[in-house]
């Protein structure tokens, strides 16, 4: 049995669901809409993101995002986002399923092979040696990934105000990014969503709406 198989072979396991993409995708807006569904539906839910999401790992975020650091080697980075995970997964992720909470997170490891692997150019079989490591057979049951181009979504994240250490990179950086995201999301369709973020607002929500809904009629059956 493979490792989402195993995860689903545990009825009284809470479900995990991510949200990936690109700087500008629109995840933290939409998380509300997925919060308020799956809350309609008596659904207990606990909402994080990464990196982030216990104490620890909000203080590693907080120098992650940092922009005033400059320099940073991606090997280091990509070991700070583990400690990350590390603590997020121990503190909050796995105690949540445990207790029969669903999970949705804003980003999880899909965006480190994005960004790391992609972006930074770094090896994706240290992104798995790393991810095994951490993980163990824990994977999302689901992923929304939200897409769209990336000067797009750089437009829309420097319209925010100042960029943090991620947003200040080149569009080169976020097109490599997005490319490793749709290239894991063909190669897993059973649990990636596509979503076009480039859409209006509440046509993006409706689409959201309508990759959860067979999921969740899925789950009760």
């Amino acid at each position: 049995m493979n490792a989402q198989g195993r995860m689903h072979a545990s009825s009284g396991r809470g479900r995990f669901i991510t949200l990936e993409g690109i700087e500008g995708a629109g995840k933290s807006t939409h998380l509300a809409g997925i919060e308020t569904l799956l809350s309609n539906r008596g659904i207990p839910l606990r909402i994080t993101r990464e990196p982030g999401g216990s104490p620890i790992a909000e203080r590693i975020r907080a120098l992650l995002l940092d922009p005033s650091i400059t320099g940073l080697d991606a090997t280091a980075e990509l070991l700070l986002i583990f400690a990350a995970r590390a603590e997020h997964l121990a503190k909050t992720v796995r105690p949540a399923l445990a207790s029969g909470s669903w999970v949705i997170s804003d980003r999880f490891t899909d965006a480190t092979y994005a960004y790391q692997g992609g972006g930074r150019g770094l090896d994706p079989a240290r992104i798995a040696l790393l991810e095994d490591l951490v993980q163990g057979d824990l994977r999302p049951d689901l992923t929304l990934l939200l897409d769209l181009p990336a000067e797009l979504g750089l437009r829309r994240a420097h319209g925010r105000g100042d960029a943090d250490r991620f947003e200040s990179e080149t569009l080169a950086f976020f097109e490599r990014t997005r490319a490793v995201y749709l290239r894991r999301a063909a190669a897993a369709p059973a649990r990636y969503r596509l979503i076009d973020a480039a859409a209006p607002l509440a046509q993006v929500g409706e689409q959201i709406r309508q990759n959860i809904e067979p999921f969740l009629d899925a789950w009760r059956g």
